[in-house]
């Protein structure tokens, strides 16, 4: 699980080099977060990860203050997160979550990003369940009992628990995060990065000409300025 976490670390670093657009799409987030459960952190498990992966971005304090205060505001009404499937050629299954106030204009601009690299644009349900939905935390490792640690957090529903790099890498099922989140911060634990994300459950090997066209797609898709994040089971 160490190379998935170097490997997650490596894909966020990537999506972090354009500090503009990363800073927008962790805006969205922190609206979408406080819409479903307020603006306390300390009662908003999400909103609370949210801020730390901010933080990790280097994103300026008075940027999340912002992004909070704008949640209540008349023009986020219409804002919410939606989730996207659809298939590229060769079978390759893609999760696309966005964040936009214009419903229509997001999923026709995914459609055609579809049409123009041969994919379809799925009916929901289609892919999801093809994507295991997970939390991960890394947790500084100075001075925690990790064996202690990680067997109290069985009965939190942890999946995967391991050390690498002096840090302290947990998985667990999405549903868990709230629970997992508290119980980590109730042991003073420095929490210092944590996110969800889907994880294919089987990955399929293409041939690097067949690789190209997906690709593309998936670069598409990931520019989009609604886009969130973009998921795929391609090995």
């Amino acid at each position: 699980m160490g190379r998935a976490f170097e490997f997650r670390k490596a894909r966020k670093m990537k999506r972090w080099s354009n500090m503009a657009k990363t800073f927008t799409r962790i805006g969205r987030e922190i609206i979408i977060a406080v819409k479903e459960s307020g603006p306390d952190p300390s009662s908003n498990s999400r909103l609370r990860a949210i801020i730390q992966n901010a933080k990790s971005a280097n994103m300026p304090k008075e940027n999340i203050e912002r992004a909070i205060k704008k949640a209540s505001e008349k023009s986020t009404d219409n804002f919410k997160e939606i989730l996207l499937e659809g298939y590229a050629p060769n079978g390759i299954a893609i999760l696309i979550e966005a964040a936009t106030d214009n419903n229509n204009r997001t999923v026709a601009n995914i459609r055609s990003y579809f049409n123009k690299c041969e994919g379809t644009l799925a009916t929901s349900g289609s892919v999801d369940f093809l994507f295991n939905h997970l939390c991960y935390f890394q947790i500084k490792n100075e001075g925690v009992n990790t064996e202690e640690l990680e067997l109290d957090l069985i009965d939190f529903g942890i999946v995967d628990f391991n050390t690498h790099h002096g840090e302290i890498n947990i998985t667990a099922n999405f549903e868990d995060f709230g629970s997992i989140q508290k119980e980590i911060d109730r042991r003073g634990l420095e929490i210092v990065s944590s996110e969800f994300e889907r994880e294919a459950i089987n990955v399929k090997t293409l041939e690097e000409d067949q690789k190209i066209i997906v690709d593309k797609l998936l670069n598409l898709i990931d520019e989009d300025d609604d886009v969130q994040n973009v998921y795929h089971d391609m090995a």
